[in-house]
């Protein structure tokens, strides 16, 4: 599991109901530009996470980068804050993101 694309669909595997608390009922949009990348609805409620490919419903929070930067943050390779603060990644909800982290396995 490399690209951006792989990494993303792979959520609904990685993702850990027990880090969940009872009132996350959150949908993200994932805007991955570049040719491993795409258009991603992550919706998690009910103790459950689907991936959708497509922009779907009002997101609470809308993450936005190039396929590259989001292989090399959940890789690992690349800082999280210093992308955010760089301007590399975009994220319209800080918050929920920082919920939204703690809700998978990392992958390093």
């Amino acid at each position: 599991m490399e690209t951006a694309r792989e990494i993303i669909l792979s959520l609904e595997n990685r993702f850990k109901p027990e880090e969940v608390n009872d009132d996350l009922d959150i949908l993200f949009h994932f805007d991955i530009s570049g040719p491993d990348g795409g258009q991603f609805s992550v919706q998690i409620d009910d103790d459950k996470c689907v991936v959708t490919e497509g922009l779907q419903g009002d997101p609470k929070c809308l993450v936005s980068c190039t396929d590259k930067v989001y292989a090399d943050l959940e890789l690992g390779r690349t800082n999280a804050q210093m992308a955010f603060m760089t301007g590399k990644i975009k994220i319209s909800n800080i918050m929920a993101m920082m919920k939204f982290i703690n809700c998978f396995e990392k992958l390093h």
